[in-house]
């Protein structure tokens, strides 16, 4: 083999045009003796079963990977399976919460005429599933909780949080996230934010998968599979690949590079394809259509005077996402700050949980408020009832029957109910962001927004009748509207606007959605207000600066040189063996800085950790002495940063760099250095004190 190797060399030297041919050449032949090696060792090996089997299955497995290898890149290949896996999680989740769901509906219709029986049919199941989705998180994998996308955001920005990719956390998720959604309204949770931070778990070990197989390639595959499964998450919940795309753009990354779109879009297609074959394959879609299909019409989808009414639902959304968003940072605070939350949430997650769900499921009880809030149908089921492109408030030959049915009351008109249930689902959805279990918080927002879009479009067809264009006018036009602005403001994204184009396939209304969105996320960025998910970086003490920073602006006129800590370690150019062991032993940076002397501090580059075991092993077998200087090589300084430079503006350099250790230097005397770690202690330092 090696005589092969060295006579291809030398053949490529001579003609330099073969070059490319000789390499193949010689990966060929590298594959055929690792094909040959494995198969000699496994036929040989007395202790292990089936061993011819074996070994021709692996034969044919190391060919299969050269082929892919030579085709595309195994990379792109992970991206499709990322995105083939991720939406075949996503279909079995919403299976099992469909049956779960079924099954709850059909028990509380065989209590008819009990009606005690029914209250605690319809309290009691989604208050265990809470409970159930509590103690697992609890007892198992406590960092399991919440939306999990400010941690994503927070791990894609450079700081490492290994429990949050562990696969005992993806578990927990999958299951805890189960329970949930099979609560129902009741709870009214949604399901996009965990279901991101699971593929983003599936990306991480595929990730290393891809960096095992391509042993000459860098870690870099690693962290571009976590920012490709962030896009896929979204995309395998609604199908909807661009603007999956879009929100990974806008939310969870804080620097997202051009070369990530191509195995983004890539990955994400794969996701939708497979998440609406599925949902054909199982009967539940005739053929691949928009996940919520709306008949709104194309000839005359809106009168241009309504431009001005989008426009002022999208203010009245974005005042509105305001108020929801003072009561969640309010909630957030209150939870952290009293000590009767803080020990029940610590120790007893499971009955707070049961509790609270017991309590809306109580307020929900479709024969007492419940019945003013539709409270019988599931989150999909809202949602689509809203989108009806029919007047509810129109004659009944012109409307149709089964969405004014479950959301009228007798004798009462159809704004009541809609009123009852913005105003009550405000606070309810509130008081549910603090349950400690895995649960998602866009698609509430979501059908929220609806409701409010609906309302204003009843109203409008109330107040305006015999006009020309009354007859014309689609109620579910401004509940799409609606639902894009609340969303976007509530999340200071401009996502959602395609979300809704995609979900449900009315391009006609893209204009009114767009404009809405801009201008309700103007009113809800004004005066830098957090977004939902800066609240809870910023209550969790995340170590995200963007957060971080629109909480208490100051935080970016931060002078770095205030917050680092004086620099310990350090190596003269002509340090003797005792300084260098002393060093060696006290630091575990890859990179220790060398300065001229101890004296004058002057910085003249950095030597490897390895290159100094090295000197010193080499120190104890050679019997004459030499110096640092005369061994090792000293590297130059890439970046050197000033003491004066912000908070904001190393982390962005360290981001834009793509280093793993920066050094800070005031007029050539080293100060300290900027790593990872340093960096996530000083943003820590900085969260506790807003």
């Amino acid at each position: 083999m090696m005589k092969t190797c060295q006579d291809m060399m030398k053949s490529s030297e001579l003609s330099p045009g073969s070059e490319n041919v000789s390499q193949n050449n010689t990966r060929d032949e590298e594959n055929q003796f690792e094909v040959a090696h494995n198969r000699s060792l496994l036929i040989t090996d007395p202790v292990q079963p089936c061993r011819r089997t074996r070994a021709v299955v692996k034969e044919w497995l190391l060919k299969l990977r050269c082929c892919l290898g030579a085709a595309c890149g195994m990379e792109w290949f992970a991206y499709a399976a990322l995105g083939i896996f991720t939406a075949i999680l996503s279909f079995l989740m919403d299976l099992s919460v469909t049956k779960l769901l079924r099954a709850h509906q059909w028990l509380y219709a065989k209590l008819e005429g009990h009606t005690s029986l029914q209250f605690f049919c319809w309290t009691l199941y989604p208050a265990c599933l809470c409970a159930v989705a509590s103690s697992f998180c609890h007892n198992i994998c406590p960092s399991s909780t919440g939306s999990g996308i400010p941690e994503v955001r927070t791990m894609l920005a450079g700081f490492e949080l290994p429990p949050y990719l562990s696969l005992t956390n993806m578990f927990i998720k999958f299951l805890g996230l189960t329970c949930s959604l099979a609560a129902g309204s009741t709870v009214f949770l949604g399901k996009v934010g965990p279901f991101v931070h699971i593929s983003t778990m599936v990306g991480a070990y595929l990730g290393k998968l891809c960096t095992l197989i391509q042993a000459n390639k860098e870690d870099a595959a690693a962290g571009q599979m976590l920012v490709v499964a962030a896009a896929v998450g979204v995309s395998s919940c609604f199908g909807a690949p661009v603007s999956g795309v879009l929100f990974s753009v806008e939310v969870i990354s804080s620097h997202f590079a051009l070369k990530h779109y191509c195995p983004c879009f890539f990955s994400a297609a794969c996701g939708a394809l497979t998440f609406r074959l599925l949902s054909v394959w199982s009967g539940d879609m005739e053929t691949l259509r928009a996940l919520f299909k709306t008949n709104f019409s194309t000839d005359f989808p809106f009168c241009p005077l309504e431009i001005l009414l989008f426009a002022v639902l999208g203010v009245f959304c974005g005042a509105v996402s305001c108020c929801y968003l003072f009561c969640h940072r309010w909630i957030l605070r209150f939870t952290k700050t009293n000590q009767i939350f803080i020990k029940i949430l610590t120790t007893e997650k499971a009955l707070y949980s049961s509790m609270v769900a017991f309590l809306l499921a109580t307020l929900t009880f479709p024969k007492s408020v419940g019945q003013y809030m539709a409270s019988q149908l599931t989150m999909r089921q809202l949602l689509t009832s809203l989108l009806d492109n029919s007047q509810w408030s129109a004659p009944p030959q012109n409307t149709s029957l089964q969405p004014l049915l479950e959301w009228s009351s007798p004798g009462s008109p159809v704004y009541l109910p809609l009123a009852v249930f913005l105003l009550m689902k405000m606070w309810m959805l509130v008081l549910a962001c603090t349950l400690p279990l895995p649960a998602g918080y866009f698609m509430p927002a979501f059908i929220y927004g609806a409701a409010l879009g609906r309302l204003l479009g009843e109203g409008v067809a109330y107040v305006t009748p015999g006009q020309k264009w009354d007859m014309r006018l689609n109620p579910g036009g401004y509940a799409l509207v609606g639902a894009a602005a609340f969303s976007g403001a509530v999340t200071h994204t401009l996502s959602p606007a395609l979300l809704a184009v995609e979900l449900t396939g009315q391009f006609s209304h893209a204009v009114p959605v767009l404009l809405a969105t801009l201008l309700a996320n103007g009113v809800a960025r004004a005066r830098q207000r957090p977004s939902f998910y800066d609240a809870i970086s910023i209550s969790k003490a995340l170590p995200h600066l963007p957060s971080l920073a629109k909480a208490c602006p100051s935080l970016l006129f931060t002078p770095v040189g205030e917050r680092l800590r004086p620099q310990s370690v350090q190596l003269q150019k002509a340090a003797a063996l005792q300084e260098i062991q002393r060093a060696v032993s006290s630091s575990t940076e890859a990179q220790i800085p060398v300065v001229d002397s101890n004296e004058s501090g002057n910085l003249l580059g950095f030597a490897l950790r390895s290159d100094l075991l090295n000197f010193l092993h080499q120190k104890k077998i050679e019997s004459h002495v030499k110096h640092l200087d005369e061994v090792c090589t000293l590297f130059p300084l890439p970046v050197l940063l000033s003491p004066a430079i912000t908070v904001q503006e190393a982390f962005e350099i360290l981001t834009l760099v793509g280093a793993k250790t920066l050094f800070v230097a005031d007029r050539g005397r080293l100060v300290g250095l900027i790593t990872w770690s340093e960096l996530k202690r000083i943003i820590e330092e900085l969260a506790k004190e807003i």
